[in-house]
């Protein structure tokens, strides 16, 4: 009998879009802890172990996102570093096979097209399926609606999905939405099922990954990175060679300060 494979899913979305409470969803239990948390550092993980009923498995990597459209200097560089971790964790348990987008049903927004950006364009280079989790949305009659009404908006910001998935993940104590939300891990464990099959094996970055993601990166940083920080970051966080970390920054596509 061939051993069960585990695949590997990466949630991502702003702070309150509910990435924990779409865990415990998953999973049928509380394994996520639904706090805000102080120390927000972009592209830091938390990882979790989901098995289905029917023997399916899966790591799911909860990451922190952006919480504004732009980052800080400090910020693009603790996301260098976070992502070339998360990259080499992922890498050795046989790559990224899914991203969950999850968003707050609502208004689309700036922040949602970067964090989008962020991790399917410049963290996995649009080489991964992607499907979108709209949480938030019991009071729809039918939450589907809200996909409906909202599909030419995203279209308008370029957020694009291999499919979706229109929940709510609020286990109400008084029992309130209890239909929607049993309904909610039904359609949001298909979604994931469906999609991470297609995949069959999971993307690991490969040559020349870490340049591209910081030279797309730079996009979003308000003022200009040195050559030289990056540098720093690739040897002191990420354990880079200098050498190796040097040639690096001399390939990134920008005008950089000495």
């Amino acid at each position: 009998m061939a051993p069960v494979l585990t695949r590997n899913v990466v949630i991502f979305g702003e702070t309150g879009a509910g990435k924990s409470s779409v865990i415990n969803l998953l999973a049928g239990q509380e394994i996520a802890h639904i706090s805000p948390d102080s120390h927000r550092c972009t592209l830091h993980w938390t990882e979790y172990q989901i098995t289905f009923e029917n023997g399916s498995r899966y790591k799911v990597f909860d990451t922190v996102g952006l919480e504004e459209p732009r980052l800080q200097t400090g910020e693009y560089l603790s996301a260098i570093s976070n992502a070339y971790g998360l990259i080499n964790t992922l890498k050795e348990r046989g790559g990224v096979n899914l991203l969950l987008f999850c968003i707050r049903g609502g208004r689309v927004t700036a922040t949602m097209q970067s964090n989008y950006r962020l991790f399917f364009e410049f963290l996995c280079e649009e080489k991964v399926p992607l499907a979108l989790v709209v949480t938030n949305l019991e009071r729809e009659l039918r939450m589907e609606d809200w996909y409906t009404r909202n599909m030419s908006y995203l279209e308008k910001y370029n957020i694009r999905s291999a499919g979706h998935a229109c929940i709510t993940a609020a286990n109400l104590l008084d029992g309130r939405h209890r239909d929607k939300y049993d309904e909610s891990r039904g359609i949001l464990r298909r979604v994931v099922e469906v999609h991470c099959n297609a995949s069959m094996e999971g993307w690991t970055g490969g040559q020349g990954w870490l340049t591209s993601f910081i030279s797309k990166l730079v996009e979003f940083v308000v003022g200009r990175p040195k050559k030289t920080d990056i540098i720093g970051v690739l040897t002191k966080r990420c354990g880079m060679a200098k050498e190796v970390a040097q040639q690096v920054a001399q390939h990134i596509k920008y005008e950089n300060q000495s």
